[in-house]
């Protein structure tokens, strides 16, 4: 919003809100919220400090569009991160548990879902955003392109999803190494089951024959 008051933002979300879909949790959407000042200026549009000078007489609405598209990257960013903030919380007990040698207390489908989860995770930030390239509307746009490159160095986005993705590998080489451990597990019981199941058929053999001679 560009200089809404708050009644106004809030009349515009509640009349959007029946149409959203994937919501997140309104304590999540609170608390991630990105806010720059801006004034208008003689001078050409720039974006210094954290605030941005609009011209008088510039493009306006584009400008206002690629401050916007910065500051909602970086807000989507956020909520990302709190994803997967959220989910190292949910997997620090299996951690702990293989610090202490204790069973590990999962299945191979939940770690098969967890996996699952990263790999979501991971291919919004690589694959379906806009957070490892500028986005092709600023290409032939220069002007544009610069003032949304200086949003996104302000906001910090390249080296949040270096971080990002450099935990989102710490996790998936977690997973997996559980994964083999898990199938390990299964194999071992497959094999003693087996060789039970010979065991068994000696006996009775064993049983057989010497019935032969009673």
């Amino acid at each position: 919003f560009w200089n809404f008051p708050e009644i106004e933002r809030k009349a515009v979300l509640k009349f959007l809100k029946p149409h959203e879909e994937h919501s997140y949790s309104p304590s999540l959407v609170n608390q991630e919220v990105e806010a720059l000042e801006f004034t208008y200026h003689e001078n050409k549009t720039k974006f210094h400090d954290g605030s941005i000078y609009l011209s008088r007489d510039g493009e306006g609405d584009l400008e206002k569009y690629t401050f916007s598209s910065g500051l909602a990257l970086s807000v989507k960013l956020a909520i990302w991160e709190a994803s997967l903030d959220s989910y190292v919380m949910s997997i620090e007990d299996i951690i702990e548990d293989m610090k202490q040698g204790r069973t590990i207390r999962m299945t191979r489908e939940q770690v098969f879902r967890k996996t699952g989860e990263l790999f979501s995770l991971r291919h919004l930030i690589n694959l379906s955003s806009d957070l490892l390239d500028t986005p092709d509307f600023y290409w032939d746009r220069p002007t544009l392109e610069s003032l949304y490159v200086k949003v996104i160095k302000y906001m910090n986005i390249n080296r949040r999803t270096k971080v990002m993705n450099e935990k989102l590998t710490h996790c998936c080489e977690l997973m997996e190494l559980l994964s083999h451990h898990l199938e390990d597990k299964h194999h071992v019981r497959l094999e003693v089951m087996i060789i039970v199941l010979i065991m068994v058929e000696v006996l009775f053999e064993c049983v057989h024959y010497a019935s032969k001679f009673m």
